[in-house]
């Protein structure tokens, strides 16, 4: 059986784990990543389109210069792309949330087995902690960098707002504005950091408390030894 010390800090590092794989069951759930207001101008008018949406749906809304503004629509992110950079993009940022779930889940099977037992392999201890918790941590991380990227370099939000507009327009001006399902991201790699350092310090205190055993014997006398 484990020490109480093993048990209290795994369990501690635990419930961090699952913490962070709730996290981003909401950031994909949720779809309260970016809020834009994009303005078209055209021929016969100037159109205002306001979005906000996530990586899988999103809602539109058109405001006219002429003060007419049309009702709220629903639309599918996916079936609305036509860029193949901006559409790759969006699946790649599914795909690594998706692998950041399972290395989550992972991570937190490892620190609840050793919160109860005592594993013979190494990678179950400390290290395969280490692992999951720091590869969910980079996943998210580039998820964070390539949403901004899918906004400003392939212009996702303006691509969307042409979709919603029934008429031929150019755009002049966009203004956008990340939501708490894009920020919940960064709680979640604040968790795996937090995690880390818990079984860091478990495994420095075990460490110590070896070596304190282990110098008595070092500093005995030969015929002590020999006795």
């Amino acid at each position: 059986m484990p020490s109480r010390q093993k048990t209290g800090m795994f369990t501690s590092a635990f419930l961090t784990c699952v913490c962070s794989f709730v996290m981003i069951c909401v950031v994909l759930a949720t779809q309260r990543w970016m809020s834009s207001r994009i303005r078209l101008s055209g021929t016969e008018s100037n159109v205002t389109v306001s979005l906000t949406y996530g990586l899988f749906s999103g809602t539109c809304e058109q405001l006219f210069e002429a003060g007419l503004q049309v009702t709220e629509e629903n639309f599918q992110v996916a079936e609305q792309l036509s860029n193949t950079a901006a559409k790759s993009t969006n699946v790649a940022i599914i795909v690594i949330l998706v692998l950041s779930l399972l290395s989550s889940l992972l991570s937190s099977g490892f620190t609840c087995t050793n919160a109860v037992s005592n594993p013979y392999q190494t990678f179950l201890g400390p290290i395969g902690v280490y692992t999951w918790n720091a590869l969910c941590g980079i996943l998210v991380l580039i998820a964070m960098i390539l949403f901004p990227v899918n906004i400003e370099v392939n212009s996702l939000s303006v691509e969307l707002a042409r979709v919603c507009s029934p008429l031929s327009q150019t755009h002049t001006s966009s203004a956008h504005t990340y939501g708490y399902s894009y920020w919940i991201m960064l709680l979640i790699i604040f968790l795996n950091i937090g995690s880390i350092i818990i079984i860091y310090f478990y495994d420095h205190a075990r460490y110590s408390k070896k070596k304190e055993q282990e110098r008595p014997i070092e500093n005995a006398p030969k015929d002590v030894i020999l006795f």
